[in-house]
């Protein structure tokens, strides 16, 4: 098994929820908007017997050159959109679902990873669609409602037979967690619920989660059971540490 972390870079955030790229190296951070946040935006690619797994799909964020950012990213490690195989939605939130579809010039949507299937939460879909704006942007995935591509996931079960998910919430209602076992070793993924090493290692709740407490009891079982069986935990808010382990 290989893991890639495809960052697509660091945001700031604020109060319109629009994201805005922001260079480390050439942006001033005290220029950041009053309350806005600074979000790292990082889906992971893994590699597993042959196959090609998406772990979210990120913003949708294209880069200066006009192309999207992780296609880029993907080309870097030699793997081209069409050998993804699965693509695994932790939520649906604009920064996690922002790269489900593609529009080509004369506005066609079509599926960014073409040959995959999408395996999404039911329930976070259908909750998607009733909350909307500005917490969920539809137009990122609304066309997936019929479509043939689509695997709906229950509250838990498996995908394949190394995947499991379980239903969590916290973040929001509906926020999936995915572990991954192969050779004896678990990968935890766990979106916006473990969304950084340093969120792992302190009680914190954050304002922006639908249940903080909820988030950072879950977060204290997960730092503890994942420190005793040795998990391998996947960041996506985490750029710097991306992947890591608990000693």
């Amino acid at each position: 098994m290989q893991i890639f972390p495809l960052s697509e870079g660091v945001f700031t955030i604020g109060h319109d929820k629009i994201f805005n790229p922001f260079d480390p190296l050439k942006d001033v951070l005290t220029d950041r908007p009053t309350g806005s946040l600074m979000v790292e935006i990082q889906p992971f690619l893994i590699e597993l017997r042959g196959e090609y797994i998406l772990l979210d799909t990120g913003l949708g964020f294209k880069n200066k050159e006009g192309e999207w950012q992780l296609y880029e990213n993907l080309k870097q490690v030699g793997v081209s959109p069409e050998q993804i195989h699965k693509v695994i939605l932790s939520h649906l939130h604009k920064d996690h679902a922002g790269g489900i579809l593609n529009q080509n010039i004369q506005q066609i949507e079509s599926l960014m990873f073409p040959q995959a299937t999408y395996y999404i939460s039911k329930k976070e879909f259908e909750f998607a669609i009733q909350k909307g704006y500005p917490s969920y942007e539809l137009s990122d995935f609304e066309m997936l409602k019929n479509h043939p591509q689509v695997e709906w996931l229950d509250e838990k079960g498996a995908i394949g037979d190394y995947i499991s998910y379980e239903t969590i919430g916290g973040h929001c209602p509906y926020h999936i967690a995915i572990h991954i076992k192969y050779n004896g070793k678990t990968v935890f993924y766990g979106g916006d619920v473990v969304p950084q090493l340093r969120q792992l290692k302190t009680k914190y709740v954050a304002k922006y989660d639908f249940d903080g407490v909820k988030s950072m009891e879950l977060r204290q079982q997960f730092a503890k059971r994942g420190k005793e069986e040795a998990w391998t935990f996947l960041f996506y808010h985490d750029v710097k540490i991306p992947i890591s382990t608990l000693a």
